[in-house]
């Protein structure tokens, strides 16, 4: 696996597939990202729409950090607020694909515990997949 630091530097070169990264600036946790994951997230932070060109696998295996967290609605939300359906989500797995209608029949609400889509009906769509019991996972309204 490869290690960059968030200005793009390698501190370790790896021979997998996956680049891993620290904490990013206004992210939750450290992931680990596939080239497909790697374009989404070079989008996210440059705020134009990605390019995807097939399906892309991440994994977020320590979760968000205890102070992170990201909102369920808005790729764009830096805070929590009651509006914003902030999260705060233990280990997952992320799949991202070309076309986010895929995920149409997938729900964007994460109280079941199971599979759901993030940022739904944004170019920013992902499914989440939550690999740990559900006491990992905590919801935040309005921090």
């Amino acid at each position: 696996v490869r290690v960059m630091d968030h200005e793009g530097n390698v501190l370790r070169e790896g021979d997998s597939s996956f680049t891993c990264l620290p904490a990013p600036p206004g992210f939750a946790g450290p992931m680990c990202l596939d080239a497909q994951w790697m374009a989404w997230l070079d989008a996210l932070v440059n705020k134009r729409p990605p390019t995807i060109t097939g399906i892309g696998l991440a994994y977020m295996m320590a979760g968000d950090s205890p102070d992170g967290g990201a909102s369920n609605i808005d790729p764009a939300a830096p805070q929590p607020t009651a509006e914003n359906d902030w999260m705060v989500e233990g280990p997952h797995i992320m799949i991202i694909t070309p076309d986010t209608a895929t995920m149409d029949n997938v729900p964007a609400s994460h109280a079941g515990g199971g599979p759901y889509v993030m940022w739904k009906g944004t170019p920013y769509a992902h499914i989440m997949i939550p690999v740990a019991e559900r006491s990992a996972q905590r919801h935040v309204a309005g921090r």
